[in-house]
């Protein structure tokens, strides 16, 4: 027990030294010139700064923030962007050809209430004032299927406990998967957290897309299976923390 406790408070005061890594690679295919060019310029003009305030990064018209952890191409960012102007959206990817991708869709139809973090999303919730995000979305995480790799995985109680920080009390989570064992995973966790209530009052609202809720390129290409879409709201008053977790929860 001492011993465990005294690995806690090491990874405590380090933590990067044993960071997990939740995501597979960074780089892909060669980047076209264009593409090159624009992580180059755009990206510059877009990217979001953890170490600044969140809401100064965007323009006076923005009242709220929602933020994407994985967002592929871009495809839902953007059109969140365009039906909702008053909502400043960051969005986070390490997929340097996902960035670009993004980045030419923006510099053909340019919207200033978007900003991009190329990188790892825990870096921009780690940093974000208590109650500052009024939505936030996990599309399509990757699943890291096999037993042992399941520490990798990105809804874990502890992340939990960051967004019941970082959500203000009737916000929002979504999240969506098509991998028949990340669903219980997820449920299981978000069901267990006190911070969260599940929105679903049948099986329309977790097997239905909701109307607010646009397709993904990898929907449309790359699916395995039935896709399920989660709905979970940030619970008024109660603790920001989970109670005392046991190993299945962890």
């Amino acid at each position: 027990m001492l011993f465990k406790a005294a690995m806690s408070d090491l990874r405590a005061d380090h933590p990067d030294r044993n960071r997990r890594k939740l995501y597979g690679r960074r780089n892909g295919p060669k980047l076209s010139q264009r593409q090159a060019g624009l992580r180059r310029t755009l990206l510059s003009e877009l990217a979001y700064r953890p170490d600044q305030t969140p809401l100064g990064q965007f323009p006076n018209t923005v009242q709220g923030l929602w933020l994407e952890v994985g967002f592929g191409a871009g495809e839902h960012l953007v059109w969140h962007a365009r039906q909702h102007p008053d909502v400043g959206l960051i969005g986070a990817e390490p997929y340097e050809m996902g960035i670009a991708k993004l980045l030419t869709k923006l510099e053909e139809n340019p919207l200033n209430t978007v900003r991009l973090y190329e990188g790892d999303g825990r870096d921009i919730i780690e940093s974000l004032p208590d109650h500052s995000l009024d939505r936030f979305f996990l599309l399509f995480p990757d699943p890291w299927p096999k037993t042992r790799h399941h520490k990798r995985r990105f809804l874990q109680m502890e992340m939990l406990d960051q967004l019941a920080r970082v959500l203000k009390p009737g916000a929002e989570l979504r999240f969506a998967t098509d991998d028949k064992s990340y669903l219980p995973y997820a449920l299981e966790r978000l069901m267990a957290h006190p911070a969260f209530d599940w929105l679903a009052q049948g099986p329309s609202d977790w097997k239905s897309r909701p109307a607010d809720w646009p397709p993904t390129r990898y929907e449309t290409k790359a699916i395995k299976g039935p896709p399920t879409f989660l709905r979970f709201v940030r619970r008024a008053g109660t603790s920001l923390l989970a109670p005392a977790r046991d190993k299945k929860a962890s």
